[in-house]
């Protein structure tokens, strides 16, 4: 929009001077008093610090003027109507300096205050107790010496970084300097190294200071628990010289049980005890070692100390002397027939006895003598002493062994005449000789061939039986002893004796026997897997004697059992069952020709044909074993008559095969095509499926999904997925078969964009989209001359820039395919825009109503004097039309076959003045 005019401008500033002149005239009326000023009137300053008051009147002319202040000046600077004074050193709390001028006969004052603050520099924290008992209360002062004014402090005591207590001071007197907080404690288990601190806040922000914050440096807290009850001492009351003996200190409770100290001594002598923590609790395990010198009553002690206060246990131990008692022979090792004596002895006031017999008094030996036989070798003797120790009976003992020397002897018990050993498992032999020293025994056939390892673990063998002579000899004499040895063993059936495998031929007489190993001599019989009847004698063969037999061998040692198969041979046959006269080869199935002829061992058979086609063609077979190698499956056989020959090492058999062939159903692209193509509006036709196969398939189709419904004549939808299947009685073959439905084209949309009418220069798009099967080609007319026509790479799409009148005319779009050609029009009009020209006027205030009636009277009458017109060809009414100021473009409809358009709405381009001009289409 353009901008008002200069002359508007200059209206407007003369309207704006006129309204300042009046409000100076108004505020010329206005007087005020004389009066004097103090500044800073209120002032905070640091203790010590210094300040300027500047202290004025108002007054034209005063007489005299001055500041009455009880503070040290500095300096002095002044004027006519003003004074400025430094103040230095300002300690006091508070003061209150005077201004005073001397102005027409009355005195002007003003007065001012001036306090003092001093920052937290000094935040003290009485010290902690070293030690404070865990539940009961310590006192935390807080000092702040000096600090001010105290209504602006704030103290508070801190246990690590959590507040406990805060105070503010706020509403003392502000002369008040310094501060104390006070708070009790009650001491806990966490607070146990613990830092205590205070902090102090002089808060000077409402004054416009800021806010000064000191602290205490931090206390550390120890605090602990040490229970009332004296510490558990556990030790023995008696205590031998030389011994040890097990002690240990325990105590629960402690807090922190790491701080605590223990103290352990028997007598004079401190023990070093290992220290364990648990939880709360602590134990000290030692040993203690008595020494003669310690011998009689002495004290354990027991001390546990923490935080200053201890706790003690007293135990009483006596040491005593108690040695072993001595028992002696005068014979360790006496012959036979020797007088020994025994006598038992203690070296303290102890009472011994000997076998239990007593000595006559505490103090005197026991004795006793003997006549040493055989029987009293390794007699052992036993000697106890007992001493009475603090009420206690103490007692000790000591044994010897007798040894009496004699010449060897062979019991019936020790080494037995007749030995009897089962073969296989290992035995330790033995053949014990009683005597002192001990004997040596030695047994060996009396032909010195074989000598048997007596007293060591080894397999007993068969030829280990047979008749030894043991000889036993010490240092006193010897003994002979002639012994025999029978080694029995468990019945054997081996391969020689009974055979694992027997073969009898059909028709001959044979019998069944096994001859087996064994001492005892074994039983043997042999009775048939299911049957209880044994097997004795000569026997006919027949085929039905084939099959498993038990034969089993016993003895008192044991018993064998051996499986004997038994095989029947015999020449080949032919059945029906498994070799049919008749055999139908089906294509494709993988099955061949099964012929299993009965006959021992197994007959080989080949078949092959005899006449027609099937001449000399040999017939492969399956295999009578599953497991066995198959031959290659024919992919084409000939059927005919074919001669089968078996033949084993007993004989030969024939027999006639006829053999037919059939196929199961097979369809293919040739005989069933995978895509077919119907045509919209044709007379409704099957699908063109056959298939191969003997006997004759007989072959459905069905469409896949929503089944087709029965109509005369092709439509659209009928185009699909179909499934045909194709049955006999060798299976089935299914094939998927897709159907598409052709149809002729359609322009079923011609559009133009923009929509509306196009101006010269202007672009536009015709865009065509075609329904058809197969797809259509697209092709287009144009109006005659229409220059720098694109089309896009499928032609569905026209494109002009630049567009110019010629463009403006009946586009024509026509698709085209197999089954016809269907075309369709739409108009474009090239036209120019409507210009909109908007001039504006405001008025504002009474003073500027008549520039804003003139500015409007010059936009109307000058208007259609600067060209602002509708100007047409010469083909037009010739008028012009001055525009008002609300233009816009007229449209028009036009269109051909359902095509349309409309006319373009037109632009106003922003700016300054313009002409438009409205094209009409060629």
């Amino acid at each position: 929009m353009p901008g008002p005019s200069p002359g508007l401008h200059r209206a407007l500033l003369g309207l704006w001077a006129a309204l300042g002149l009046g409000l100076l005239s108004l505020s010329a009326v206005t007087q005020e008093p004389f009066w004097a000023d103090l500044q800073p009137r209120v002032a905070l300053v640091e203790r010590g610090g210094s300040l300027w008051l500047n202290c004025s009147t108002n007054c034209p002319r005063p007489e005299r003027g001055g500041l009455e202040t009880s503070l040290r000046r500095n300096g002095t600077q002044k004027g006519l109507r003003w004074l400025a004074r430094q103040l230095v050193d300002i300690r006091e709390p508070e003061t209150q300096p005077v201004c005073f001028f001397r102005c027409a006969r009355r005195t002007l004052q003003a007065r001012g205050l001036i306090r003092t603050f001093q920052r937290p520099d000094r935040v003290e924290l009485v010290p902690l107790p070293a030690w404070q008992p865990v539940g009961e209360n310590f006192t935390l002062s807080c000092r702040v010496p000096g600090a001010g004014p105290r209504g602006s402090l704030t103290l508070t005591l801190l246990r690590g970084t959590q507040e406990l207590i805060r105070r503010s001071f706020a509403g003392e007197s502000p002369r008040a300097r310094g501060a104390v907080l006070t708070a009790t404690v009650l001491a806990r288990r966490e607070d146990h190294g613990a830092n205590f601190s205070c902090r102090a806040e002089l808060d000077l922000r409402p004054h416009g200071l800021g806010l000064f914050e000191n602290s205490s440096a931090p206390r550390e807290l120890r605090t602990f628990t040490l229970p009332p009850e004296p510490p558990r001492l556990t030790a023995p009351r008696l205590l031998e010289v030389g011994s040890e003996g097990p002690v240990s200190c325990v105590i629960d409770g402690l807090f922190p049980v790491s701080e605590a100290g223990v103290y352990l001594a028997l007598g004079d002598q401190r023990l070093s005890p290992d220290v364990t923590l648990e939880g709360d609790a602590l134990m000290a395990i030692t040993t203690a070692t008595a020494s003669a010198e310690q011998e009689g009553a002495r004290q354990l002690v027991c001390n546990v100390t923490l935080g200053g206060e201890s706790r003690e246990t007293r135990e009483n131990v006596t040491v005593y002397s108690f040695p072993e008692p001595h028992l002696t022979l005068s014979e360790p090792n006496a012959p036979e027939g020797t007088i020994v004596t025994v006598t038992c002895a203690a070296e303290t006031q102890a009472l011994v006895t000997l076998d239990g017999i007593p000595a006559a008094a505490p103090g005197q030996p026991a004795q006793l003598q003997l006549n040493a036989t055989e029987y009293d070798d390794r007699r052992g003797f036993f000697c106890d002493a007992t001493l009475e120790v603090d009420g206690e009976t103490l007692s000790k003992n000591e044994s010897v062994e007798l040894r009496v020397l004699y010449a060897p002897r062979l019991d019936d018990s020790d080494c037995p005449r007749s030995w009897t050993w089962p073969e296989g498992p290992e035995q330790t032999l033995r053949c014990d000789a009683r005597g002192n020293p001990q004997p040596s025994v030695h047994c060996a056939r009396p032909d010195g061939a074989a000598v048997l390892a007596l007293g060591l673990l080894g397999p007993v063998t068969r030829a280990l039986a047979g008749t030894y002579r043991c000889t036993a000899t010490n240092d006193q004499g010897q003994a002979v002893k002639d012994v025999t040895l029978t080694v029995e063993y468990a019945p054997a059936l081996d391969s020689v004796g009974c055979p694992e495998r027997i073969t009898w031929l059909e028709g001959t007489e044979v019998s069944l026997s096994c001859v087996a190993l064994g001492v005892p001599p074994p039983n043997v019989s042999c009775v048939r897997f299911g049957g209880a009847e044994v097997i004795e004698g000569l026997m006919r063969v027949a085929r039905e004697h084939a099959g498993t037999y038990r034969c089993e061998a016993t003895n008192a040692r044991g018993s064998a059992a051996k499986n004997v198969a038994v095989t029947v041979e015999y020449g080949p046959r032919f059945e029906e069952v498994s070799c049919p006269s008749n055999w139908t080869w089906v294509e494709g199935s993988g099955r061949l020709f099964s012929c299993e002829v009965a006959g021992k061992p197994q007959p080989s058979v080949e078949c092959v044909g005899s006449g027609g086609t099937s001449e000399g063609v040999l017939l492969p077979l399956a295999p009578p074993d599953p497991g066995s190698r198959a031959p290659r499956i024919p992919s084409d056989l000939a059927p005919g008559t074919y001669i089968c020959n078996a033949t084993n090492r007993h004989g030969s058999m024939v027999k006639m095969v006829t053999v037919s062939a059939e196929s199961p159903p097979q369809m293919d692209e040739s005989t069933c095509p995978s895509h077919q193509s119907w045509l919209e509006g044709a007379e409704a036709a099957a699908l063109a499926c056959s298939a191969r196969g003997r006997p004759s398939p007989q072959v459905s189709c069905s469409r896949e999904g929503a089944p087709r419904p029965q109509r005369l004549r092709v439509s659209r939808e009928d185009a699909g997925t179909y499934r045909c299947l194709a049955t006999n009685a060798h299976g089935t073959d299914a094939r998927i078969i897709t159907v598409g439905v052709e149809y002729r084209p359609v322009v079923a949309e011609l559009a133009a964009s923009p929509p509306g009418g196009v101006r010269p220069g202007g672009n536009f798009t015709l865009t065509c989209r075609a329904e058809a099967w197969p797809p259509a080609q697209i092709s287009w007319r144009a109006p005659p001359g229409a220059p720098n026509i694109g089309l896009s790479s499928n032609n569905s799409t026209l494109s002009v820039a630049g567009a110019m009148g010629s463009h403006g005319g009946e586009y024509e779009c026509a698709a085209t395919n197999a089954h016809g050609r269907h075309t369709r029009r739409i108009t474009v009009r090239v036209a120019g825009p409507w210009l909109w020209v908007a001039v504006g006027g405001a008025a504002g205030g009474a003073a500027l109503l008549a520039a804003g009636a003139g500015l409007a009277f010059y936009v109307q009458s000058t208007a259609c004097k600067k060209g602002e017109y509708n100007v047409q060809e010469a083909e037009s009414s010739g008028e012009a039309v001055c525009l008002n100021g609300a233009g816009a473009g007229a449209g028009r409809d036009a269109g051909a076959e359902g095509g349309s358009e409309a006319a373009g709405t037109s632009e106003v381009p922003a700016g300054g003045e313009v002409f438009a001009i409205q094209l009409p289409s060629a």
